[in-house]
């Protein structure tokens, strides 16, 4: 996908013209990147995208569509689902099986390289322009290559300049811009994953259903994902545990029956969660998704948090590069940091303590997820997207307290 494959090519200016401004270039085109440029593009304003791959490309994901994903996708968005979820089977460590089923859907299937291809092209129909296999060296906002004080220069490899009013970071786990906006984080967790392509009569056995296995290592846990004729494995711990998360996958995928199958694809990945101090802005520069360590603590759940994020970033990206002077920058920023934080934020510290309750007794959790239905309608509930943790804690007075007993 090329800049000349634009939606409005009248409108196009170069971007190696170095006099020409970008009301915002917003930098990675995964669904953070996407989502803050069609929020960017539809406000009506110059919106150029510069994502580092050639689209498009595969991502390490379960490609779970959960509610708030659904709910944050721009109007008209048709989801590429594989498959829809309606049963969900636990175990613990390859024990104590058991299967809860919902009429309703819970939660659909996709394929990122799909799912990410379509969010960009909505950018672009918006009106945003993209540039592929392009890097970003760095971010300057202050120095030669920068005009004035309403404007940050991106600094491409090879030397090349994009100068921008706003610039928005969505690169991904291992953000350049993160770095520059200084984004800590407090939880570093190893992902290993295998897309198995299966023969119809596996494929129809997991039509459907997926499993979540709570694993053999604190925190750690494992899924099969059902998508047409293949099943996306993985695993989760945290990092350091390298070999014996590597093990975890090959005894779940030989527990599973799927050794025979060989993985059309094996990979790994690292997701990072930001620290509550960790800032979401320097200047004119703001960070969403995985670039700003923004994900669910325990199930390390990342599509919804980019798209909600990515949303607000392209939003506010908008004020602060209408701002006059670095003091109205910073008060939009600010603002920025804000709804992130009372949104999300909160979304967040419910699941640090998700997080650390289920490191200290998966049985427990295990037990009352599929035993305890209270525990399976809350659940449902939340991959439906009729509540999320943090208002689950805050209005039911019987979640709050379990979680309190835990936490003590």
């Amino acid at each position: 996908m090329s800049s000349e494959n634009s939606a409005d090519d009248a409108q196009y200016v170069p971007a190696d013209d170095a006099q020409y401004v970008w009301d915002v270039v917003v930098v990675g085109a995964g669904p953070a990147g996407a989502s803050a440029a069609y929020a960017a593009a539809v406000a009506g304003r110059s919106v150029l995208v510069l994502e580092k791959a050639e689209l498009p490309r595969y991502k390490t994901c379960g490609g779970g569509i959960i509610g708030p994903s659904r709910d944050a996708l721009p109007p008209g968005f048709e989801l590429p689902f594989r498959d829809r979820v309606h049963a969900v089977t636990f175990s613990l460590d390859g024990k104590f099986a058991r299967t809860r089923r919902s009429k309703q859907m819970l939660f659909g299937l996709i394929n990122r390289p799909e799912f990410d291809q379509q969010l960009v092209e909505h950018a672009q129909k918006a009106g945003a322009e993209v540039r592929t296999g392009v890097t970003v060296a760095r971010v300057e906002q202050h120095g030669s290559a920068v005009p004035d004080r309403r404007t940050v220069a991106v600094v491409l490899q090879g030397g090349e300049t994009v100068l921008a009013r706003a610039v928005v970071g969505a690169d991904g786990s291992a953000s350049r811009i993160g770095a520059h906006v200084g984004v800590k984080l407090d939880q570093v967790d190893l992902g290993l994953e295998a897309e198995i392509p299966v023969p119809q009569s596996v494929a129809e056995d997991w039509a459907g259903r997926v499993l979540i296995d709570w694993g053999p290592m604190p925190g750690s846990y494992g899924w099969v994902f059902p998508k047409g004729d293949t099943l996306t494995v993985g695993v989760i711990s945290a990092r350091g545990e390298g070999s014996a998360t590597k093990r975890y996958l090959e005894d779940f995928i030989a527990r599973l029956g799927l050794a025979g199958f060989e993985p059309s694809i094996s990979s790994g990945h690292l997701t990072r969660c930001r620290s509550d101090d960790s800032p979401l802005s320097r200047g004119r520069v703001v960070v969403c998704g995985d670039a700003a360590g923004l994900l669910e603590p325990w199930t390390r759940e990342g599509i919804s948090f980019a798209l909600r994020s990515g949303r607000l970033a392209g939003e506010w990206a908008v004020r602060i590069g209408e701002a006059h002077d670095a003091v109205d920058a910073r008060r939009q920023a600010l603002n920025y940091a804000f709804a992130i934080k009372a949104g999300l934020g909160v979304e967040m510290s419910v699941g640090r303590r998700m997080l650390t309750a289920f490191e200290r007794r998966p049985g427990m959790l295990h037990a009352a997820i599929t035993g305890f239905r209270p525990a399976w309608n809350a659940f449902a509930r939340i991959t439906r997207g009729s509540t999320t943790l943090g208002e689950l804690v805050r209005n039911h007075p019987l979640a709050g307290r379990a979680l309190n007993s835990i936490d003590r």
